[in-house]
């Protein structure tokens, strides 16, 4: 059985690095157009490396800079994409920020940076994706659905995080933006749902994994007993953005090793 997404396009934010670049690459392979966006200037030479990766691979990309908390560059971006590639067939939500702080000892502007890009940026994308969507309609040479958008969450959207509350926050958020869009625009032919992942090996999470006492402490959190990787979630988004998946809509697919079960409490807690 093969999970093809050939003749579609995907924007998916944050593609310069970690879970974005992995999912830009297998979407790329499963035949998509991908759209490997970055966040500012200093990122281009990483969305460029992921573009490269993805071509010498025969498949077929852009790179596109827009920080996605701003309503005008997300706007522009999916104006200009539908421009040059005519249409847009998933998004792919995935940008995201760490801004760490006690709870007291948080500032408003790491709050607010967190819950910009987060949350802000996920509504922002999601609204210009799904007017596009509406606007072509469905074309069954492309897909069975009128549009796809897979939201980028966390299992932090449903295991509270000390120390992290915007982050956390921002992520349990998504959960609910994610199945009133599901509710809203099911009726016509959209699907939306989120990924959660638990552990994966990329940047924005290295102190967790860098050196051998860290990686123990981190496994004793995940039954499997590994630490995930970027392909770990790009098989999944392919899954769900095929027509393979056609009636799962409205739901968190939680990707962690069996982290959501508690591993602590295997022996009793």
């Amino acid at each position: 059985m093969e999970v093809s997404l050939k003749n579609q396009i995907a924007v998916i934010t944050g593609a310069s690095s970690g879970i974005g670049a992995g999912i830009a690459k297998s979407m790329a392979e499963a035949g998509a157009t991908v759209v490997v966006n970055y966040p500012f200037d200093g990122a281009l030479d990483q969305a460029n490396s992921v573009l490269q990766e993805i071509t010498q691979k025969g498949g077929k990309g852009i790179v596109y800079q827009c920080d996605v908390s701003k309503e005008d560059e997300v706007i522009k971006m999916f104006h200009e994409v539908v421009e040059q590639l005519g249409t847009v067939d998933i998004l792919v939500n995935n940008a995201g920020i760490q801004k760490d702080a006690k709870f007291t000892e948080m500032t408003l502007d790491q709050w607010n940076a967190v819950i910009g890009v987060n949350l802000t940026g996920q509504f922002l994308c999601a609204r210009e994706a799904i007017k596009e969507f509406l606007r072509r309609g469905i074309d069954l040479s492309r897909s069975a659905a009128c549009g796809k958008i897979i939201h980028i969450s966390s299992v932090h959207e449903i295991i509270p995080w000390a120390g992290h509350a915007n982050y956390a926050s921002s992520k349990g958020a998504i959960r609910m933006l994610m199945q009133t869009l599901a509710q809203e625009y099911g009726g016509d032919k959209i699907r939306v749902n989120s990924i959660c992942p638990g552990a994966i090996q990329t940047p924005i999470n290295t102190n967790a994994w860098s050196n051998t006492e860290a990686m123990n402490s981190l496994l004793t959190l995940i039954p499997y007993n590994r630490i995930g990787q970027p392909q770990d979630i790009g098989n999944l988004a392919v899954f769900l953005a095929s027509d393979l998946a056609d009636y799962i809509t409205g739901t968190s697919i939680f990707i962690d090793g069996a982290m959501t079960t508690f591993e602590s409490f295997s022996t009793g807690g």
